[in-house]
C-alpha cells in the first residue's frame, strides 16, 4: 500500500500532467489520432491496418476511417504487402513526415518557450532532472 505522501504526489502529479498533455495539445493541427497513426508509422515503419489498430488499442474499423482520412491528404499510402497478398500497408509520404515533424515542432517550440520565460535556471535545472525520473516511471 503507497504511502499517503506517495499517494499525494500521484495526484498531483497526474493532474499536473494532464493540464500540461492538454495545454500542449492546444498547439495541434492535426487531430490527437491522425498524429498518433503518423508517429505510429513514423517509429515503426510500414504497418497493417490492423497492427496500427493494435498499436493504438483502437477498433480496426476506427482505424481504417483514420488511415481512408490521412490518405485523402497524401499523408500516407497504401502498397501491397510483400509477402501476404491479401493485406497492404501502410507507410508515411513525404507530405505526411513534413507534416508530423512540423506537428513535433510547434508542442516542442511552445513548451520549450514557456520553460524559457517562466522557469528561472534553477527550476529549468530541476525540471532537466525530473525528466529521467517520468521516464522511469513511464516504463514500470
Amino acid at each position: 500500500m503507497p504511502s499517503t505522501e506517495a499517494a499525494a504526489i500521484a495526484a498531483d502529479l497526474r493532474t499536473a500532467m494532464g493540464r500540461l498533455t492538454r495545454r500542449v495539445k492546444h498547439e495541434d493541427r492535426i487531430p490527437l489520432g491522425q498524429a498518433a497513426v503518423l508517429g505510429a508509422l513514423d517509429r515503426n515503419g510500414p504497418m497493417t491496418t490492423s497492427d496500427l489498430a493494435a498499436d493504438q488499442r483502437v477498433r480496426p474499423q476506427s482505424m481504417a476511417r483514420s488511415v481512408g482520412l490521412l490518405r485523402e491528404q497524401d499523408l500516407v499510402t497504401r502498397r501491397p504487402h510483400p509477402t501476404d497478398g491479401r493485406k497492404s500497408l501502410v507507410e508515411l509520404t513525404g507530405a505526411g513526415r513534413t507534416a508530423l515533424e512540423a506537428e513535433r515542432g510547434r508542442r516542442a517550440g511552445w513548451l520549450a518557450q514557456v520553460i524559457e520565460v517562466e522557469l528561472t535556471d534553477e527550476e529549468r535545472s530541476l525540471l532537466a532532472r525530473s525528466t529521467a525520473l517520468l521516464e522511469r516511471l513511464a516504463t514500470r
